[in-house]
């Protein structure tokens, strides 16, 4: 059976960065499931996945259009310490949700002093070629519940 839409695909993957750094794997774990066509993965590995079989493995390089995007600097922010309310204690690398016009995203906080702390709104992956190493372990139609849900059970 081949990956197409609303079929389920299980796959082990090894994600790595230009440099040649693993960033994720699946490597000691379970494979990764998902149905094909229900925005679950990035759309370039579902286009580079689209037809393949159980057995098959592929090696991929993802551009930032079909993955998480180009970084958009209008995301790196100043914020006033008082939005964080009673959050006495912010640190670089503590990670808020912010509700913006578009809906809630995740900020990632970069720096902060006693009146600002400075967060960036990208995905830390935006912007980034990444790199999937992946064998397709399985196939299957996806069930009527996991189709209505959108995810796999």
């Amino acid at each position: 059976m081949q990956i197409s839409k609303d079929k389920v695909a299980s796959i082990h993957y090894t994600l790595t960065n230009s440099k040649g750094e693993v960033l994720d794997t699946s490597n000691g774990r379970e494979p990764l499931s998902y149905i094909q066509g229900r925005n679950n993965l990035i759309i370039g590995l579902e286009k580079a996945l689209e037809g393949k079989t159980a057995g098959d493995k592929i090696h991929v390089t993802i551009p930032p259009e079909e993955a998480y995007g180009n970084r958009a600097e209008e995301l790196v922010q100043s914020i006033p310490r008082e939005a964080f309310g009673e959050i006495n204690d912010i640190q670089p690398g503590m990670e808020f949700q912010m509700n913006t016009e578009s809906g809630p995203i995740i900020i990632r906080v970069i720096e902060a002093n006693d009146s600002q702390v400075l967060v960036d709104g990208n995905h830390p992956l935006a912007g980034q070629d990444l790199t999937f190493d992946v064998e397709v372990v399985n196939v299957r139609d996806a069930s009527p519940e996991e189709l209505a849900h959108g995810h796999v059970h």
